[in-house]
């Protein structure tokens, strides 16, 4: 009878693993297009600034002016929306973070005159507040514990998609329709993501529910949980890697054909296997972080390996087949981190603060993508192209150790 009983129930709990992963596998769906869809309106000016230069016959400074713009109003009020997504619900805040952010590429497409779109792109740094706050309120509520690190990854690979093709698409779509076409393809874009949030959303939560406090207990909330030591080290570890990758991403091509006549066609293809394998390391990542509870020590020994990359791009004249080896390596080594640097947030936020600990410490790649540009482009025309690689390197030395000496977690602070 016993024996009976068994078999009984391994098909019905084989079933409920089986819903429960289509139920996950839905949710990162629906989660991933969003996620895609803000990197496509972060990456979509930068391709075609020219034609948008020309059409507002402004400078290109006047036209980077919006990216800046786009940045000041993500970094100030991100927190603060994070406290709206744990207050009212993440599913809400991004349905209408897409909502706002296909607005204001419309109105700067379709409006002529330049200071709209410039007030266009501060809308948009807006909704793109929303985007992590609400992304990883509802993994971290739904997602089940075996996967979630998983979901992190494809969450943080989608992104990266969202801006490794964009640029080509914008170019495409701008060919044929001009620039206004690229702007309002995106806003269809965020329409459409949208519009499945609203359809196929239900299975979204609503809202975050906190749990009771416990043994007399209740969870730090507000700007008490935001500015404990643990949450504030997180923020310095995010802005860490946005200087680190700022440095890489924007200046390794310039730097290394001042420093070594590296030609822009070998640096460029190095920082495209960079980019190209940090996507996959992110998915490589999301599978290494499942399986391990020590997440700090993944990302040491990622940093580690990615800070020799740095060395050798600032003091090793490599040849081409190498250096494009040793930056495809390093962003191998750069996306497996990013799960792990996920899941360390994690572990440090209490359960129904999600939206507000993702918000502020997300906060940090808005501080960083503010400083590194001018940091670094300062370097360049002081002609020191090899500062830029030791500051790279304290940056990721930096973000090192603030990895390996964190507090280890109690395990108390994820029952739900």
């Amino acid at each position: 009878m016993s024996s009976t009983s068994e078999q009984l129930r391994a098909p019905a709990a084989s079933g409920a693993a089986q819903a429960g992963w289509g139920r996950d596998s839905k949710v990162i769906a629906l989660i991933a297009a969003a996620h895609f869809t803000s990197h496509v309106h972060l990456m979509l000016l930068p391709p075609i600034f020219g034609p948008v230069k020309e059409a507002f016959g402004v400078t290109y400074t006047q036209i980077a002016l919006a990216i800046t713009v786009y940045n000041v109003v993500s970094a100030a009020l991100q927190t603060p929306a994070g406290f709206l997504v744990d207050r009212i619900g993440p599913r809400a805040m991004l349905t209408g973070g897409l909502l706002l952010g296909a607005a204001a590429l419309a109105v700067a497409a379709l409006l002529p005159a330049y200071w709209l779109f410039i007030v266009a792109y501060a809308f948009l740094g807006l909704a793109n507040t929303v985007y992590h706050p609400a992304d990883y309120a509802i993994l971290s509520a739904t997602i089940d514990e075996k996967r979630i690190g998983k979901a992190f990854s494809i969450h943080t690979f989608s992104g990266f998609l969202g801006s490794g093709v964009t640029p080509a698409l914008a170019l495409a779509i701008a060919a044929v329709w001009g620039w206004q076409g690229a702007f309002l393809a995106a806003a269809g874009l965020a329409i459409v993501s949208a519009l499945l949030l609203i359809v196929a959303g239900s299975i979204l939560p609503r809202t975050v529910r906190k749990p009771q406090a416990s043994t007399g207990e209740q969870a730090k909330v507000g700007l008490d949980l935001l500015l404990s030591g643990p949450v504030v080290r997180n923020l310095l570890f995010f802005v860490c890697i946005a200087m680190a990758n700022g440095g890489i991403q924007n200046f390794s091509v310039v730097a290394l054909g001042a420093l070594h006549d590296t030609p822009a066609s070998v640096a460029n293809v190095g920082l495209s296997g960079f980019l190209l394998l940090s996507a996959a390391g992110v998915l490589l990542g999301g599978i290494i972080a499942d399986r391990t509870a020590h997440h700090e020590w993944v990302a040491a020994l990622g940093f580690a390996f990615t800070s020799m990359m740095a060395v050798l791009l600032g003091w090793v004249d490599m040849p081409a087949a190498v250096l494009i080896f040793v930056m495809s390596a390093g962003g191998l080594l750069n996306g497996i981190i990013q799960p792990s640097r996920d899941m360390m947030v994690r572990a440090v936020t209490p359960v129904g603060s999600f939206g507000k600990v993702f918000g502020f410490v997300s906060t940090g790649f808005n501080l960083g993508g503010m400083v590194a540009p001018l940091l670094y482009g300062w370097l360049m025309d002081r002609g020191q192209p090899q500062m830029i690689f030791a500051i790279v390197t304290a940056f990721i030395l930096l973000a090192l150790l603030t990895a390996v000496t964190r507090r280890k977690p109690q395990a108390a602070a994820w029952t739900r």
